[in-house]
């Protein structure tokens, strides 16, 4: 009798083994038609560092609901960043480091979930509430750091190890994330003042000085720095920490990237790019941009018509496995552009006269959201762009930060995107999925894609308790991170 017991005990555990699969094959179906998440984070001139979640359904359809709301900084916030996903572990759950600048010299680190908030009965009350509350304890805040004197202007998570600041201060800072320790921190010359008039009343220091921008090259190796003064750019070795080069802007450079005599032809923001004919990078001034080749000799120009402000650009790579990209610009008239920087789309302007000098081709606009077509005319101060999968094959996610204190969320397909390239006139693509008023000024936008809850974590309740405890072995990832550095420098 005892064994019959036994071996009822061990069906009766087999069944309830089975039961399991069953639901994860449904819930695995399902996955296809399960909405999409992102986590959007905007930063703003009245010192509040805000996260929302965007929930997109199937239909389209946006839910937008609040996540946190710091009082991050003492004054405005200038800059974020947003590192990696940590590595995927059963029954844990991912996290993502959140990086905030500001001009009080201070750069405050968040942990971030990298799962959407699980909606419970719990929820009910926020749901009440004017805008809608889905608060995470998983969200808050690791620290401060304190390496720079100055306004925090650059924040970058080249991997999930290593954050670089940048401030103006003329300093770059490079930070390991596991102990937050500072590792090496390069000096920026700060540039001779030109064309200061001699009864200048200035302070001592008071000419423009500082870094405005950076950039990683991804291969980890090389980073590329413009300062506030200086004409140039200049290349940095990160395996040493030591200055690599300086590359001038010529005279005709600046006069095509409509930096007159009276502007100070100073780089404000770099980025590099990877393209079906290899790595690139571009160097953006007031008005127009400049994209430049390995070699560092300027490929061709990134011109706005009409001519507006330009408040941000990044590369969107639309195939990963052919390294096709495009470039987005956002404008001061509330457009973000698409254009092919290929050698095959580059098209070069009539001279009037043959004693002028030929100017760079000027690259192809083949695409553009927003503008006056859409019923948007303030500027789009930042943006970011997210890639997800669905029904109908890849898209992109795009939120837009601006001035007015409104998010909002542009979803465009992949396909059409690509129509669009092989088209001969430029269009209006994509559609506008809703609107967020953030009742805030921002000045910086950063998002990712939200990561669907594992197995083990969709059952558990550890993202409704306060206690934190930290992963000894992401300690471990950033060690072997560290060594592998290190060989490499050797």
């Amino acid at each position: 009798m005892g064994k019959r017991k036994r071996n009822a005990g061990l069906d009766s555990s087999t069944n309830k083994e089975e039961t399991p699969t069953k639901k994860t094959k449904a819930s695995n179906d399902a996955s296809v038609t399960t909405p999409a998440t992102i986590q959007i984070i905007t930063g703003s001139y009245d010192r509040v560092l805000h996260g929302l979640t965007a929930t997109i359904s199937p239909d389209d359809e946006v839910e937008f609901a609040d996540t946190f709301l710091f009082n991050a900084h003492s004054s405005a916030i200038r800059c974020l960043a947003v590192s990696p996903p940590s590595a995927p572990k059963p029954g844990k759950f991912q996290k993502v480091m959140l990086a905030s600048g500001s001009s009080d010299e201070r750069i405050n680190v968040y942990h971030i979930a990298a799962h959407p908030p699980k909606r419970k009965d719990k929820d009910v009350l926020s749901s009440i509430a004017p805008r809608k509350i889905l608060e995470n304890p998983k969200n808050r805040e690791l620290g401060t750091l304190l390496h720079h004197s100055s306004t925090i202007t650059s924040l970058s998570f080249p991997t999930r190890s290593k954050l670089i600041s940048a401030s103006e201060d003329s300093s770059i800072a490079v930070t390991r994330t596991r102990d937050w320790s500072l590792l090496s921190t390069i000096k920026v010359p700060k540039p001779k003042p030109q064309g200061r008039p001699s009864g200048d009343t200035a302070a001592l220091d008071g000419a423009p000085a500082g870094v405005n921008d950076f950039a990683v090259h991804p291969s980890m190796k090389l980073m590329i720095s413009v300062s506030k003064g200086e004409r140039c750019m200049r290349l940095w070795n990160l395996m040493t920490a030591k200055k690599a080069g300086v590359l001038n802007f010529t005279r005709d450079i600046l006069q095509q990237a409509g930096e007159g005599k009276h502007s100070p032809g100073e780089g404000r923001k770099v980025v590099w790019g990877t393209t079906e004919e290899g790595d690139e990078f571009c160097v953006g001034f007031d008005r127009d941009l400049i994209v430049f080749g390995m070699d560092s000799t300027p490929k061709c120009r990134v011109i706005p018509e009409p001519r507006r402000k330009i408040h941000e650009f990044c590369y969107l790579s639309m195939d990963s496995g052919t390294d096709s990209s495009l470039l987005a610009v956002s404008t001061e008239d509330g457009r973000i552009l698409f254009f092919s920087t290929k050698n095959e789309d580059l098209s070069f302007e009539e001279r009037k006269t043959d004693k002028k000098p030929e100017k760079l081709p000027v690259a192809k606009l083949i695409a553009q959201i927003g503008g006056r077509e859409a019923g948007i005319s303030g500027r789009i101060k930042d943006f970011a762009i997210c890639k997800v999968t669905g029904q109908q094959g890849d898209s992109l996610l795009i939120p837009t930060g601006s001035s007015d204190g409104k998010v909002r969320l542009f979803k465009i397909n992949i396909e059409d995107l690509a129509e669009a390239r092989n088209g001969m006139s430029p269009k209006q693509i994509g559609k506008k999925l809703g609107t967020y008023e953030t009742q805030n000024r921002i000045t910086c936008l950063s998002a990712f894609a939200m990561i669907p809850r594992g197995e083990g974590v969709e059952e558990s309740d550890d993202d409704f308790d306060d206690k934190e405890v930290d992963d000894p072995e992401e300690g471990e990832e950033d060690d072997e991170d560290n060594e592998s550095e290190d060989q490499d420098r050797n």
